[in-house]
């Protein structure tokens, strides 16, 4: 048996939506079920048949609504486990909006699957948290899953989130399992129509840039396969990519020693940026720091992933290394100007030059841009009132 316990990332703002899905689903769960007065069993009461999904003649408000209803208590119970645990950070990417409408469809086009296939009349979120589930499969598929097992002994590990859903959840849940298990009562259909729909929902808007990517998710990945699988058809077809011929050349001595030289600070730095993702997953922030301090020596003008690049300055800056600090938030600023954020980083680079590196120009400029977007009253009035002191 394994059970997934945790992820080894935290949403960076509260997931207001998520956790209010938790609790529409807890309260109608309450509400679902009545003491039949003849044998004292626990049963539905008469409204619930009316709102779970009917094959023989659905209603339109069905396919959402029967997704917040739920057969027993260890059905809810793990549809919310995996809400929460999966739902938290997909909700902190898509914005609560984004996530609510993602949610909701993701509910219809599951109870369509499970319509497509035959199935039975249904309940349950199950369908909607798969899509949520795969959503963070593409989002996230590089981060961890601490995994629960017992077998004939008790322990944790962890597994890199796409083998474990990939292979665990989607695959052997619902493709094997089911053939060699006893018929019950699941979905299996709902489940896999939510799988897909997740999946191809966030490649999707990844694709089409409606929503920011990074470097760790599965877009990112599956378009450095594609350049990879190009280039090897390229070379293998004789064509020498670092001169643009098809014939082999004699090449000096001096060039190859050259070359070699290269590749060496190439392989450094890949050393470098690849270590830096890692002590980013494992939230070493300072390490990470301190790797791309050392990355920047070895060459100024690498650039990290956006969102890696944002912690580092903060990281620095939380250190006290406000020339660092600096260089780093200007280096943000300079590649990622459309961050929907970056006048909080202009304000924390005014104030960093304004109060610690005593560098007014620079201060004022950043400062100025900064209250022409700020929107928060507190951060706005912190903003004019050291534009205030600078030029008092």
């Amino acid at each position: 048996m394994l059970l997934p316990i945790r992820t080894n990332i935290m949403p960076r703002r509260t997931p207001y939506i998520n956790y209010a899905l938790i609790a529409a689903n807890a309260l109608i769960f309450l509400l679902e079920y009545q003491r039949n007065p003849g044998t004292g069993h626990l049963e539905f009461r008469p409204w619930v048949l009316q709102f779970m999904l009917t094959v023989e003649r659905p209603q339109l408000w069905q396919f959402v609504s029967y997704a917040f209803l739920h057969g027993g208590i260890m059905h809810i119970v793990g549809n919310m486990f995996f809400l929460y645990l999966f739902g938290n950070n997909v909700n902190d990417k898509l914005g609560n909006i984004g996530y609510l409408s993602f949610y909701l469809a993701g509910a219809v086009f599951s109870g369509i699957g499970h319509m497509l296939i035959g199935g039975g009349n249904v309940l349950g979120a199950s369908g909607a948290v798969a899509a949520v589930t795969g959503a963070y499969l593409v989002l996230f598929p590089q981060t961890l899953i601490t995994v629960l097992y017992w077998f004939i002994f008790i322990g944790t590990m962890e597994l890199p989130a796409m083998y474990f859903i990939a292979f665990k959840l989607i695959i052997w849940d619902n493709l094997i399992e089911p053939r060699f298990a006893p018929p019950v009562a699941v979905a299996y259909g709902a489940h896999i129509a939510g799988y897909a729909f997740g999946i191809a929902a966030m490649v999707g808007l990844l694709a089409t840039h409606i929503l920011s990517g990074s470097n760790y998710d599965m877009w990112a990945m599956i378009k450095r396969w594609n350049r990879r699988r190009l280039y090897r058809d390229v070379v293998s077809s004789g064509y020498d990519p670092y001169t643009g011929r098809t014939k082999t050349r004699q090449i000096k001595v001096k060039e190859v020693i050259k070359s070699a030289a290269e590749q060496q600070k190439e392989e450094q730095t890949r050393q470098l940026r690849s270590e830096i993702r890692n002590r980013m997953v494992q939230r070493n922030l300072a390490g990470a720091a301190e790797l791309y301090l050392e990355l920047l020596a070895q060459d100024s003008n690498q650039i990290l992933p956006r969102q890696q690049l944002l912690d580092i300055a903060n990281q620095l800056a939380g250190d006290n290394r406000h020339a660092e600090a600096a260089q780093a938030y200007e280096q943000f600023l300079t590649h990622y100007r459309t961050y929907q954020y970056a006048e909080q980083v202009e304000l924390m680079l005014g104030i960093i030059y304004s109060r610690y590196l005593k560098q007014p120009e620079p201060a004022t400029k950043h400062l100025e841009a900064a209250a022409k977007k700020l929107s928060d009253p507190d951060q706005l009035k912190m903003c004019r009132e050291e534009i205030a002191h600078l030029q008092g």
